[in-house]
């Protein structure tokens, strides 16, 4: 069969505003020929397929429509967002006790149909689900991997072009770590239209100090609160995330994403699920890419794994 004319499948577990918004955008660039949504409540996915459904005929082909777990045998992808959402004042670790139980539902609802797809987790926490998981299902490293610190590293780039006033496509950028408060912005890694941040300081006359990055590291960490804060919720900008990712799987088109996968000695650190640059395929994460870090990064990082080997251990 030719390659162009496969039939991708996805099944997307939650029809929450996260779940129902990833297959909005994955309609929407048409990236799938079908998109299965599958909800503890039928009524629910079945409206928001129906929703999505009616508004495609003049844009693509994609056929989107409710199901059940079964439909998890032989797709090409399986987007969890199943799991309690952070309320104002609540960080990610907050959701750890309710939301591994949740999981373990769901992955025991995935498991007589599983037949070797690979698994995208966007639910919170997602690096600590993310262990969990791989260790239920014990399947080949990096088939199931998390969104983890893509949105960050999609928040940073956003701050990053507002502070130089440039298109956010001028922008390099990485957020390594953890999807929360541990996060690390990699300073040495950012490039302004393909010139080291330092050197296109330097030469623009702009400002560059700890200070400054301190404050833009503080504002992209509270980037998810201030959202949820204003409107109870955040799902548009995981859903774009998860877009991009999910066409790397399903398409197999590789690319490099800061996303969460069980760690092999990265920074000298296992035993723990935390974001690096990886490289995403039809295989999940197929390699890991560490950027060099400084001192105090690989401090940082380190700090982040002992913190999510902690709350692993809380709820083993």
């Amino acid at each position: 069969m030719n390659k162009e004319n496969v039939r991708r499948k996805i099944v997307i577990i939650g029809a929450g505003f996260v779940g129902s918004s990833v297959a909005y955008a994955l309609t929407l660039r048409n990236i799938a020929h079908e998109i299965v949504l599958v909800d503890i409540d039928r009524d629910k996915a079945e409206g928001e397929a129906l929703d999505i459904r009616h508004g495609m005929p003049s844009i693509g082909d994609t056929v989107v429509c409710a199901g059940e777990f079964s439909d998890c045998a032989e797709c090409d992808l399986i987007i969890i967002t199943a799991g309690v959402g952070r309320k104002p004042g609540q960080s990610r670790r907050d959701l750890t006790a309710e939301n591994i139980g949740i999981m373990q539902s769901v992955i025991d609802s995935i498991k007589p149909y599983y037949t070797g797809s690979v698994i995208l987790i966007i639910s919170n926490p997602v690096d600590v689900l993310t262990y969990k998981v791989n260790e239920w299902l014990d399947i080949p490293n990096g088939r199931v991997f998390s969104s983890g610190c893509s949105l960050d590293t999609s928040r940073l780039v956003s701050c990053l072009a507002e502070y130089f006033n440039v298109s956010t496509r001028l922008v390099d950028a990485v957020v390594i770590g953890e999807h929360g408060d541990a996060q690390i912005p990699v300073w040495s890694a950012v490039r302004i239209a393909g010139v080291p941040i330092a050197q296109y300081c330097e030469e623009s006359e702009i400002i560059w100090n700890d200070r400054i990055q301190n404050d833009l590291a503080l504002k992209t960490k509270k980037m998810g609160a201030g959202i949820i804060k204003r409107k109870g919720k955040t799902n548009y900008g995981i859903a774009t995330c998860a877009c991009d990712i999910a066409d790397s799987v399903v398409n197999n088109k590789p690319a490099i994403f800061s996303v969460s996968s069980v760690l092999h000695g990265e920074y000298g650190q296992d035993n723990a699920a935390l974001s690096v640059p990886s490289v995403v395929d039809a295989s999940g994460v197929s390699r890991t890419i560490p950027v060099p870090l400084s001192e105090n990064e690989l401090a940082d990082y380190s700090n982040a794994a002992g913190a999510v080997r902690k709350l692993l251990a809380e709820f083993k």
